[in-house]
């Protein structure tokens, strides 16, 4: 994956560099796995469940979700519970069915058979590609979505893309630090 893009010279300011904070976010993350076989990546060398492939894909998802969500509103993210499941079931363990959305969440932090690294980021830079377009293409900013109902989302609140993208890029920075440490831990390298 390239470590920065070039967006189009004819965004306005604002829009280049939120695009700018999240290449440079998404380089810091991808050159944790500079020079690992797909076995480190793929390594839990914590004790969380967290892998470097993982993150990967997880950081890849949100900000493909989050751009379909600016896309195509709230009936882009889906948090359906299957019948007679409720949110307290979910969050205890309890529930006698897991909702496909919680599963799939599950396997993004981790690299699951026949993954490789390089589909991985090759998977992210796609997403990098077609989030850049969506920015380039959005004429405002400040356009709001309502949030899809969740217990994590407050009742009636709405998201701009501005603060959309500034979530995306806290994510991703956020996630790059959990990487270095998840690279330091595998072999004392850093992204740095």
């Amino acid at each position: 994956m390239t470590a920065t893009t070039t967006p189009p010279s004819t965004l306005d300011a604002e829009r280049l560099d939120l695009l700018a904070a999240l290449a440079t976010a998404r380089s810091t993350l991808i050159n944790t796995t500079r020079g690992l076989s797909d076995e480190q990546a793929g390594k839990r060398p914590t004790v969380s469940a967290l892998c470097l492939g993982g993150l990967i894909k997880h950081v890849a998802s949100t900000e493909e979700g989050w751009m379909r969500f600016v896309v195509e509103g709230p009936s882009a993210i889906h948090y359906d519970l299957p019948e007679g499941v409720t949110w307290a079931d979910l969050e205890a363990g309890t529930a006698r069915e897991v909702p496909q959305w919680a599963i799939d969440r599950q396997n993004d932090f981790r690299m699951l058979p026949g993954e490789t690294l390089a589909g991985i980021l090759e998977r992210y830079e796609q997403v990098a590609a077609r989030s850049e377009k969506v920015i380039a293409s959005v004429p405002d900013l400040s356009a709001t979505h309502p949030l899809p109902e969740a217990p994590w989302h407050e009742p009636g609140a709405v998201r701009s893309v501005r603060r959309v993208l500034a979530h995306v890029i806290a994510e991703t920075a956020q996630h790059a630090g959990h990487a270095d440490i998840l690279r330091e831990t595998l072999d004392g390298q850093t992204s740095t």
